[in-house]
């Protein structure tokens, strides 16, 4: 077994940790692991595996999960013992690649980043590997954890949507082609500031060679200094951006607005170098069926849609949605993220009315009210899908959930938030039939 004799500790047993136990198991290595919740615990050792606080004598590697901090000044306990005796800190996907090159296969990795999109291209870009009959299995940051991935032979590709967490926990992986499609503030309070941001993002590059591709969206200052620096290195460097046109894209219900074409331009340039024809790939796009909590459809009811835009975590990625709508009823909050949503002002007209929950609405509301834009504080999601459903009836305009905030004080995750407003939507449209 390929880590007979190898000794790991994992710490952290949610979507990334426990996968990541399981198949290190399966693959011979002596696991032990940890989480600072009791029930997570007890689920690990129900399914029999070692749970305890780590000892790191003999340890070869600390597996921390993404949303563990590692550094100061909010270092897991764990982590900081780990660097303390020189353990190695490790994401999954560093070992999905040491398992896959220990097993002998070729196979190819395909590693996306940035601060908005990256889903929506790690999805299309395997997406389009699938329609040309190429093994591929994607995952990471997106749905299934690196490690869960299945065994690929000498042909496949690994598409791994990479977070600035996971990158800033690799040693040997090499992505045969990388993306970095954009840059702007996010997670600050875990990197420290913007220049540890970038530093993170730009580990997606580390160790690649002549023959390798690096492709860069170039609509913000950030990405376009990050591809000037990267021409001084071995890897060919290709440069994509908003106004690129790709064929395909625009039969595309799911890739519209100009986000998109950045995105199916990377997708499109990393499936050129991984040996897919243009005429497959403008193909594929056209078929591209779109992801959960992206500018998602989820029902429609008397000249109403309520569109499902639950992962725009950030205001960046939230403009590229209200960028797409002339009116809107706006359902916005949660926990802000630095600079909050001041940078929206220009697209703050089209705003019949903003519906605020969550923690952080106080925050959202003055900012809103400096600008003359009408909204109300409600509370909770709920609410907010009621009150929006009264006024966007009226005024036979979309509802759009697009919270330019992070879902924790309310929710598991964006994608609990998201699924609760498809629910709520799905209600209401019943009800009107």
């Amino acid at each position: 077994m390929i880590f007979k004799g190898r000794k790991f500790a994992i710490v952290g047993l949610g979507r990334n940790g426990l996968p990541a136990a399981r198949r290190l198991r399966e693959l011979g290595a002596e696991v032990t692991a940890w989480d600072d919740s009791e029930a997570a615990r007890e689920a690990a050792a129900a399914e029999g595996i070692v749970v305890a606080d780590p000892d790191m004598a003999g340890l070869d590697a600390l597996v921390l999960s993404p949303g563990i901090p590692h550094l100061p000044p909010r270092a897991h306990p764990i982590a900081v013992r780990a660097q303390q005796a020189g353990v190695p800190i490790l994401s999954d996907a560093e070992l999905l690649f040491r398992a896959v090159r220990a097993a002998g296969s070729r196979a190819k990795f395909a590693g996306i980043t940035g601060t908005n999109g990256k889903s929506t291209t790690t999805a299309l870009l395997a997406h389009i590997l699938g329609y040309a009959g190429i093994p591929v299995a994607a995952g990471g940051n997106l749905g299934k954890a690196a490690l869960a991935l299945p065994h690929l032979p000498d042909n496949g590709v690994y598409v791994l949507e990479m977070s600035s967490y996971m990158l800033e926990r690799l040693a040997t992986l090499r992505f045969d082609v990388a993306s970095m499609l954009n840059i702007s503030a996010d997670h600050i309070d875990r990197h420290g500031d913007m220049e540890g941001y970038v530093a993170a993002k730009r580990a997606i590059f580390d160790r690649q060679e002549a023959g390798d591709i690096a492709v860069v969206g170039v609509d913000d200052e950030a990405s376009r200094d990050m591809a000037a620096w990267l021409r001084e290195k071995p890897a060919r460097v290709v440069t994509v951006s908003s106004a690129t046109k790709v064929p395909g894209c625009a039969a595309a219900a799911t890739l519209q607005g100009a986000h998109n074409a950045q995105n199916a331009a990377a997708a499109t340039e990393m499936a050129l170098a991984l040996g897919v024809a243009g005429a497959t790939i403008a193909a594929s796009l056209a078929s591209y069926p779109g992801l959960p909590h992206r500018q998602e459809l989820v029902a429609e009811a008397r000249g109403v849609r309520f569109i499902n835009d639950s992962k725009a975590t950030n205001a960046d990625s939230t403009a590229w949605a209200l960028a797409c709508h002339q009116r809107v009823v706006w359902i916005a909050g949660g926990t802000a993220k630095a600079g909050g949503i001041e940078s929206l002002a220009p697209f703050f007209p089209r705003i019949a009315e903003a519906l605020l929950i969550g923690r952080d609405a106080p925050i959202l509301a003055a900012t809103l009210a400096a600008h003359g834009v009408p909204h109300r504080e409600v509370g909770t999601l709920d609410a907010a899908v009621r009150v929006a459903w009264d006024i966007a009836r009226e005024a036979e305009i979309p509802v759009l959930l697009s919270p330019a905030c992070a879902s924790w004080d309310q929710f598991t995750g964006f994608d609990q938030r998201g699924d609760r407003f498809r629910t709520l939507a799905r209600a209401i449209a019943a009800g009107a039939a």
